[in-house]
């Protein structure tokens, strides 16, 4: 029993485990279609243009038992690996570019798995087309021979062109560029090139056409836009030649000369011809067509034409050949022809140049002797020339020119055929000049005009020239300017003038003058033009410094010129400085200087410039003295009298300087003066009076000259009043009295000299105006001015107690307008007296209150 208790748990224990590994069922995919994102990626399909990184799919499956289940991508071996997977997810991302064109189908092994079981399953990815490819044109490159005379429409070559792409993407269409400005067409579908209906192709105007044809696909998807894709390639149509164009003579129009020493057989010119099909060109055959007369023949493949017979026999002097170039094939056949004209002349041998001829035969030398400036136009009849050249016809013209100096000469005739008499004729007279040239040499040249051996021949024409008086003299300069010390003694030279006359012999003798108001003390040289001081001449710069003159430069017949000479003295210090006569006394008052002056009659600094010192003063140190402009001051300590009472004794404060006046010149001269100075202190007199009279005290004599000329003009004005006042009462013998007076405005007195030192206290308004009225009617006076105004009459002065006392002189205006006829009989000496009493009157009152002159 325990045998089978020990064995029974044993097998049942067995028995559970089959039932287990019986039950464990393998994991699957779902199948969920071809065009599902999930499942085992059977039937897949992936554009071209699919993104790496791009998730493509999702493996989907499940296990039987619910396990978890994880996936897995296999590739076989050599295979690309385009996808990976996520072996939890499922999720297949694009790892590598598709490219249908390289690989339309992609083998995937794809795996699922529980972790016990793993089924794995081979699928089948469909890579599908995107319009990613450009056409390529195939059998590049493209060169086409067509012969020039291919028939319009026809076609020429095909093109062809592939695209890898499928669908419309690979479909392909032609044109192409330039269409307008082409000779060509082309299909658009089979690519096939053809000629332009119409068009012709021409081996003469255009060997080589190049035509562009461009090749287009149908368009299609890319990265979800619509792509189209070209390309373009180049034909190359070589126009093949084909014989068509006749043959072209090179070099037209032909001229040939045969002259008079050709031989017969020589060659006189040779035409060209070629064919006009460059391409395969035939070979050209000449021959004369007409025109020749028997005188002339050409080779016939060289073209060469010579002559046959001799000039002397040859009857015309112009040919003209036709000549004929015709085309021979390469069976010997002749084509096609061309003309043309060939002119040949017989013409005179040009063997003559033109030849000079003197008087006695051939010369090659003409010389000539002739004053300077001759007249304008004047033929120089003393050269006798003829010039020949015995050629015939255009041999025998030929030009004539002189060769030298331009514009002094010209010659006639200047075109010459045969034969002429040559007259040269002056046409510069200023230029013939013998300053400037004693001889003048040219080259007669005679060349022919329309030979083409251009002989010539020239001449040798010397002219010499004679001299005559044409050139005035002419200073170096138009002025000169000197300078001369003026301590230069009698005879010193100042200054050398020089003119020149270029003219020869006496007449190029030049004597020199001066004159004018400044040369009285100089003299020239006649000869050298040295100008000198006069032997008893003395120069004083303080004189005259300046002097002014022209010198003459005259030549032996008269013709002369001018230049101006400016002399200069210059002052030499010759003069000592000199103070004024008035310098022996002066008078200072304290806190103001005197001033010395000393004049230096030197002309010119710094010879009269004067510096000025005190030499000697006792006391010393009192006095300051400026250099430059001669004031003397005190010291500015001294400030009063009784300092200077304190430095000296001497009580009337008058001091003794020593003054020196110096030039600054080399050498410098000097002057010393003694000056007396009287010390005052300023008065107490204010005003200009005060002023003058301590300007005068120096000078009393200035003082009395200045008083006299006040009281002389004083007495002229009182003259001229009282005669006034005199003729007044000659015509006026009355004054009448009146009634009242009325005071006229005042009009001062003018003063023509102003004496503010002697100011006197005088009466005021002295010279009033009066006006007299009278209430009666206007009557007549005895000289009948009444109602016109007179002159007053002066006043006498009081006869009563009042001696010393004058009445100034009055002047007014006396109106009588109203008169009382019992005033009128009481006489002109009552009227007089009221008047002179009323005047008294108003003079007294002013006097009282004005107080005493004083000076």
């Amino acid at each position: 029993m325990k045998h089978v208790r020990h064995s029974t748990p044993s097998l049942f224990l067995s028995l559970v485990h089959v039932c287990l590994v019986q039950a464990n069922y393998a994991p699957y995919f779902f199948d969920n279609g071809a065009r599902s994102t999930d499942g085992n990626m059977a039937l897949l399909s992936l554009s071209e243009d699919t993104p790496v990184g791009t998730h493509v799919y999702t493996l989907n499956g499940t296990d039987p038992e619910g396990d978890p289940v994880s996936y897995g991508l296999a590739y076989e071996a050599g295979s690309r690996r385009y996808f990976s997977v996520d072996k939890n997810l499922g999720n297949v991302t694009l790892i590598e570019e598709l490219d249908r064109e390289k690989e339309d189908e992609i083998e995937v092994i794809v795996s699922i798995s529980d972790g016990l079981s793993t089924v794995s399953e081979k699928v089948r990815i469909l890579v599908t087309d995107a319009n990613d490819e450009s056409p390529e044109f195939i059998n590049t490159p493209y060169i086409v021979q067509v012969p020039e005379n291919a028939p319009s429409g026809s076609s020429i070559f095909k093109i062809e062109a592939v695209d890898k792409d499928t669908g419309s993407g690979g479909s392909i269409t032609y044109f192409l560029q330039n269409i307008h400005a082409n000779k060509f067409t082309i299909d658009r579908h089979s690519g096939v090139l053809r000629i332009k209906t119409g068009v012709t192709l021409d081996y003469e105007k255009s060997r080589t056409h190049f035509v562009i044809v461009v090749a287009k696909d149908g368009g299609g998807k890319l990265r979800g836009d619509n792509k189209v894709f070209s390309a373009t390639t180049t034909v190359t149509v070589n126009v093949e030649d084909v014989q068509d164009t006749p043959p072209m003579f090179i070099g037209t129009p032909y001229y040939g000369y045969v002259y008079e020493d050709t031989l017969a057989g020589s060659e006189v010119l040779t035409v060209v011809a070629l064919d006009g099909d460059r391409g395969k060109p035939n070979s050209i055959h000449y021959c004369i067509v007409n025109g020749s007369e028997g005188s002339f023949e050409i080779g016939n493949t060289t073209g060469a034409i010579s002559v046959i017979k001799s000039p002397n026999q040859l009857k015309k002097e112009v040919y003209e050949l036709k000549v004929q170039a015709s085309e021979v094939s390469q069976e010997g056949d002749i084509s096609v022809y061309a003309f043309a004209m060939v002119t040949i002349r017989v013409v005179d041998l040009n063997n003559h140049p033109p030849t000079f001829y003197g008087e006695n035969g051939p010369q090659n030398r003409f010389e000539l002797t002739m004053y300077e400036h001759p007249p304008e136009g004047e033929i120089l009849r003393g050269l006798k020339i003829t010039v020949n050249d015995s050629d015939q016809g255009a041999n025998a013209k030929f030009n004539l020119r002189l060769v030298g100096p331009g514009g002094i000469f010209r010659v006639v005739p200047q075109t010459v055929l045969n034969e002429a008499q040559v007259t040269i004729i002056v046409e510069n007279s200023a230029a013939i000049d013998y300053e400037k040239f004693k001889v003048l040499t040219f080259k007669l040249l005679a060349i022919e005009v329309n030979t083409p051996e251009k002989f010539s021949s020239t001449a040798d024409v010397i002219i010499r020239l004679l001299d005559t008086n044409d050139n005035v003299p002419k200073f170096s300069s138009d002025y000169y300017i000197a300078r001369i010390p003026e301590n230069s003694p009698g005879g010193s030279n100042v200054v050398a003038v020089t003119a020149t006359d270029p003219d020869s012999g006496l007449w190029g003798e030049v004597k020199y003058s001066i004159y004018g108001t400044g040369a009285d003390l100089f003299l020239i040289h006649p000869s050298t033009g040295i100008i000198y001081t006069q032997p008893w001449a003395v120069l004083d710069a303080e004189v005259n410094s300046k002097y002014n003159f022209y010198v003459k430069a005259e030549d032996t017949d008269g013709k002369y010129s001018l230049a101006e000479v400016f002399i200069t003295v210059l002052d030499v210090n010759d003069h000592s400085p000199e103070f004024n006569e008035n310098i022996q006394e002066k008078t200072m008052i304290i806190g103001s200087p005197v001033k010395i002056e000393a004049i230096d009659q030197d002309a010119e600094e710094p010879n009269n410039i004067v510096d000025y010192s005190i030499m000697q003063a006792d006391p010393a140190n009192v006095f300051d003295i400026d250099q430059s402009t001669g004031e003397i001051k005190l010291k500015s300590y001294i400030r009063s009298l009784d300092i200077i009472h304190n430095i000296t004794k001497n009580k009337d404060c008058i001091w003794s300087v020593v003054v020196q006046a110096k030039d600054r010149g080399s050498p410098s001269f000097s002057t010393t003066a003694v000056l007396k100075i009287d010390i005052t202190e300023e008065t107490l007199h204010k005003g200009p009076m005060a002023a003058f009279l301590m300007q005068t005290k120096d000078n009393p004599m200035k003082a009395l000259g200045v008083l006299a000329g006040v009281m002389g003009i004083m007495v002229l004005i009182t003259i001229m009043i009282s005669t006034a006042m005199f003729w007044r009462n000659k015509r006026s013998n009355k004054i009448m009295p009146v009634r009242r007076i009325i005071k006229k405005r005042q009009t001062p007195q003018s003063r023509t000299v102003r004496m503010e030192w002697l100011k006197f206290k005088r009466p005021s308004n002295a010279a009033e105006k009066f006006v007299v009225e009278d209430d009666a009617k206007s009557l007549h006076n005895e000289n009948s001015n009444n109602n016109i105004q007179v002159a007053p009459v002066p006043p006498t002065a009081p006869l009563g107690d009042a001696p010393g006392w004058r009445v100034p002189t009055v002047s007014g205006s006396l109106t009588p307008k109203f008169i009382n006829k019992q005033l009128k009989k009481r006489g002109h000496g009552s009227a007089h007296n009221a008047l002179v009493s009323e005047l008294k009157m108003k003079f007294e009152e002013r006097n009282a209150a004005v107080s005493e002159p004083h000076i």
